[in-house]
């Protein structure tokens, strides 16, 4: 490997990982502690703000700096930043749609042109993620704490805001974010209840982190994107909706998507299961789907859309 690319793959491990040991980064490369000291230097020279801790088990890492430096990607990175930041301009994060739009349409103008065809096809062909329901913002300052904690493996305190709008101060260790039903939740290990829960970000604030590392535990099941779907879907809503609807399954699928669980009853008929804390949406998909239906609770379901007939009838003069 020529010392320049040699020199761009310390940049991008440094810019992956918050810290590497001498002894792991010079094993990384091959090459010597001496040759590695040489390479850091060229970094600092060129800009970049490296800092050494040394002594026994000293290392390297890459520091905030007055701007931000030039990133080294590769392809599959730059492929996944594109889908990334089209993704994050509907993601309920605020403050956060705006700047997605604008660094996509930066990132696509420096691509090499094959990776920009590629990105644009891919961005094109997979459909947009929409927002349902009335989810509440992240704060962006809360999902990033959040997120690198969990890289790091740092402890977090935050206060946090329940169901029933009471409130309390939380230490954890952090496991992994997962987006899920238009919301983004946090799997941690709770360091006073001694036990694994699940945190939805737009209850969490005044976010710090604890500065001390841990040890990762195993979460129970092995998978965070299980484990919060799994917590959630556990959370009994105010209302269990049961309606068969005279649409075929695979279209009463599309319009719930994970929100919901469908039942194929015949092969023109399918069963809907939800539950809700509200029952605007569920009036919503109903009329989307323009078929008759059958609803078999809650009987508020019925005194609800009651009162939306009314209201239509009335204003096309009925």
């Amino acid at each position: 490997m020529s010392t320049t690319g040699r020199i761009l793959e310390l940049l991008s491990l440094l810019q992956n990982h918050r810290y590497w040991s001498g002894e792991d980064l010079a094993r990384r490369l091959g090459v010597s502690p001496r040759t590695l000291r040489r390479d850091v230097d060229q970094l600092r020279d060129l800009g970049y703000p490296v800092e050494t801790s040394r002594g026994v088990g000293g290392g390297y890492q890459l520091t905030a700096g007055g701007s931000l430096p030039p990133l080294v990607i590769d392809d599959e990175e730059a492929i996944a930043i594109v889908l990334g930041l089209r993704a994050a301009s509907t993601s309920g994060i605020a403050g956060v749609a705006d700047g997605a739009v604008r660094a996509l349409a930066k990132v696509v103008a420096v691509l090499p042109v094959r990776l920009r065809r590629t990105a644009n096809d891919m961005a094109s062909a997979i459909p947009r993620p929409e927002r349902r329901g009335a989810a509440s913002e992240v704060d962006v300052g809360v999902l990033t704490a959040a997120a690198a904690a969990c890289r790091d493996r740092e402890t977090l305190r935050f206060g946090y805001r329940k169901a029933d709008d009471s409130r309390s101060a939380r230490h954890v260790e952090p496991h992994a974010l997962v987006p899920y039903g238009g919301r983004w939740y946090l799997a941690a290990y709770d360091l006073d209840a001694r036990d694994w829960r699940t945190f939805r970000l737009d209850r969490i604030s005044d976010i710090e982190p604890g500065r001390r590392g841990f040890r990762p535990r195993e979460l129970p099941g092995g998978d965070a994107a299980a484990y919060v779907v799994a917590g959630v879907s556990a959370i009994a809503g105010r209302y269990q909706v049961d309606v068969t609807v005279d649409v075929p399954a695979d279209r009463v699928r599309a319009e719930v998507a994970q929100w919901g669980r469908v039942v194929e009853v015949t092969p023109g008929v399918s069963r809907l299961l939800m539950r809700v804390d509200t029952l605007d949406w569920v009036a919503f998909i109903l009329g989307c789907l323009d078929a008759p239906f059958t609803v078999h609770e809650p009987p508020e379901l019925l005194d609800y859309l009651d009162g939306w007939a009314e209201r239509f009838k009335a204003a096309s003069g009925g």
